[in-house]
């Protein structure tokens, strides 16, 4: 997985997130989907970018790939 993927990853998990929490403080009921699914995310993008750098060799080129 490219770089870029991960990264739309994490964009993703965020954006998804941010709107958990946005819907928490406005009390509506399917907020804790959100926060659930963007952790979610945030949490495979990191499963991934972990698996990178601990296959990478040489982790200084590590962001060129």
């Amino acid at each position: 997985m490219k770089n870029l993927q991960i990264f739309v990853l994490f964009l993703i998990g965020g954006i998804l997130t941010a709107l958990g929490v946005l819907f928490k403080m406005l009390l509506y009921s399917f907020a804790s989907f959100f926060l659930i699914v963007g952790m979610t995310f945030n949490g495979v993008a990191l499963l991934f970018i972990l698996y990178k750098l601990l296959k990478k060799k040489d982790s200084d080129t590590f962001l060129d790939s």
